[in-house]
């Protein structure tokens, strides 16, 4: 039984403000001395890295559609062991979800999966009174409970009190205010923030003004009021740990750093679970892979915007060469397919993978149902995944299938040609995965580490 504090900040779509006023509140609270677990709605990567720094812990993901509903409760209960109160921030609006699925994958379905109230963070820069019918909309419209509302981008004291008298008629309570005036600098580019990794120094800037911002702008009491509102929730926590760990301890080195900061908490602790030594390795930085590795994985992320510093660390890639040569596991997806192959934009890479890679005008986004074609130290063939895309880069060939014998495509999926490398050795693709939802994987290479 979960019974900590919980809290979903939720908008009627994008762009009204919910990561500002999540990370705020999660600054603020640890600011108090309030230990908070964050959480985000769906694949995001990118807005956890800016929760962690909030919150001196793992910013965590819940995604039913990657993992499945029947574990959001106990993969929650995980995250938020020690803390006092769970702030999740969701994703879109309120009721989005996955495309043509109904309210599968969105804030609201996480919502009523974890019985969390939710407060609506409304832009309200271009409405008055307007906003009623909002609120109201939003509260009538589905089974979550909406417990208040934090405005964004408000005007002036008048345009605030019109917007307060406006929720008042609807008996929604306005928990704080944001003026126009108050925003704090976020930069961003193709794919939306730059991720806190490649700006630490100004991210924890960013964060500390969050708090100071929020903590004078919305009623932190009352937003703890709302999340010990909550009930009980029947969920235990997940375990990453194996029922037999693989003796003797192989060294997985754990692809990190400012190229490589999208990975899911619960991956390097299901590799841990499955009886390895996990052992970061930023390939900004180290100029080889930790002694006696014997296999490597190698998350997404922004390699393209470092291509120069990934090709000028040669001693790097020729380890990365040196370990696939050597038949040792190495599974990577999107941006770790992209340093595998022999380059990318020109500029050299691993050279694991006889292909190349460029940037692309074109985002490639969404949700895939997909079946493994070849057997890798990932998956064996047939075995069934959800994962997701989100990249402007492309790979030629876009596959391993006419590379050699030896080589395959790693995945399928309706509407699209074959997808991705798969060998005895290697696993690339564009698919991340969540590897909570399919915890057989880091099993599979840690067995094929050890040999």
């Amino acid at each position: 039984m979960v019974t900590t504090p919980r809290v979903v900040i939720a908008a009627p779509a994008s762009g009204h403000g919910k990561t500002t006023v999540a990370t705020g509140l999660l600054a603020a609270f640890a600011r108090r001395g309030v230990p908070v677990a964050p959480f985000k709605v769906g694949p995001d990567y990118i807005d956890p890295g800016y929760h962690a720094l909030a919150a001196g812990r793992p910013g965590r993901n819940l995604d039913p559609v990657m993992v499945g509903e029947h574990l959001i409760g106990p993969l929650f209960a995980h995250g938020a062991q020690g803390a006092e109160l769970a702030i999740v921030e969701g994703v879109m609006g309120l009721y989005d979800g996955r495309t043509g699925a109904g309210e599968t994958g969105s804030t609201a379905q996480v919502a009523a999966l974890l019985q969390a109230p939710v407060i609506l963070v409304v832009d309200a820069a271009a409405q008055g009174r307007s906003i009623a019918a909002v609120v109201h909309g939003f509260r009538s419209f589905g089974t979550v409970r909406l417990a208040g509302v934090i405005l964004n981008r408000v005007g002036s004291d008048r345009h605030e009190q019109i917007l307060r008298d406006a929720c008042e008629e609807v008996g929604t309570p306005v928990l704080g205010a944001l003026t126009r005036a108050d925003a704090v600098d976020a930069h961003s580019r193709h794919l939306g923030l730059v991720p806190a990794a490649e700006r630490r120094a100004e991210a924890l800037a960013s964060v500390d003004a969050l708090a100071t911002l929020v903590a004078a702008s919305v009623d932190l009491d009352a937003v703890a009021a709302v999340a010990r509102s909550a009930p009980p929730l029947a969920a235990e926590p997940w375990t990453p740990q194996e029922a037999e760990p693989v003796a003797g301890r192989p060294v997985v080195a754990l692809a990190g750093g400012p190229a490589f900061s999208f990975a899911y908490a619960e991956t390097a602790e299901l590799l841990a679970g499955a009886g390895a030594e996990v052992v970061i390795v930023d390939p900004l930085r180290d100029e080889s892979l930790p002694d006696g590795a014997r296999a490597l994985v190698v998350g997404g992320g922004f390699p393209e915007v470092f291509a120069a510093e990934l090709s000028a660390n040669e001693p790097l890639r020729t380890s990365v060469r040196e370990l696939a040569a050597a038949g040792h596991p190495i599974a990577a997806e999107c941006a770790g397919l992209l340093w595998l192959c022999r380059t990318l934009d020109g500029a050299p890479m691993c050279g694991v993978l006889d292909a190349e890679a460029a940037m692309t005008p074109t985002l490639t986004l969404g949700y895939r149902d997909a079946v493994a074609l070849s057997d890798s130290p990932l998956a064996p063939a047939g075995t069934r995944v959800t994962g997701h895309e989100f990249h402007r880069t492309t790979v030629h060939p876009r596959s391993g299938v006419l590379l050699s014998p030896a080589s395959g495509a790693a995945w399928a999926w309706r509407g699209a040609d074959p997808e991705g490398f798969a060998s005895a050795g290697v696993h690339a693709s564009y698919l991340h995965l969540h590897w909570a939802g399919q915890r057989g994987f880091a099993s599979r290479l840690v067995r094929t580490a050890a040999g």
